[in-house]
């Protein structure tokens, strides 16, 4: 019978390699207390010290895309009511 893995959130990840990087307990401690392998946490540890400097990229990379959907969208909403004036116009228009 196979063991199935356990897969772990990111959120837990993070929370066991900023322990690990603080260095207030040994890798070994935080192996037995959160029942992981010591090598699993030496690569979490790894994997955020290396990205870390992306997570300030990251957070300014991603304001110009919501500024764009943002302006996308107001120009739809534009065209819409654009739309719709010209064709009350053009029924009040019609009615005179």
């Amino acid at each position: 019978m196979k063991s199935q893995r356990r897969q772990h959130s990111s959120a837990f990840k993070a929370k066991v390699a900023l322990e690990a990087l603080r260095g207030e307990k040994t890798i070994a401690d935080l192996a037995s207390q959160y029942e992981i392998h010591p090598s699993q946490i030496m690569q979490w540890k790894k994997t955020l010290a290396e990205e870390a400097t992306g997570v300030f990229e990251k957070s300014q990379s991603k304001k110009p895309k919501n500024e764009k959907a943002l302006i996308n969208q107001l120009y739809q909403q534009i065209g819409h009511l654009k739309v719709e004036k010209d064709f009350l116009e053009d029924s009040l228009g019609r009615m005179s």
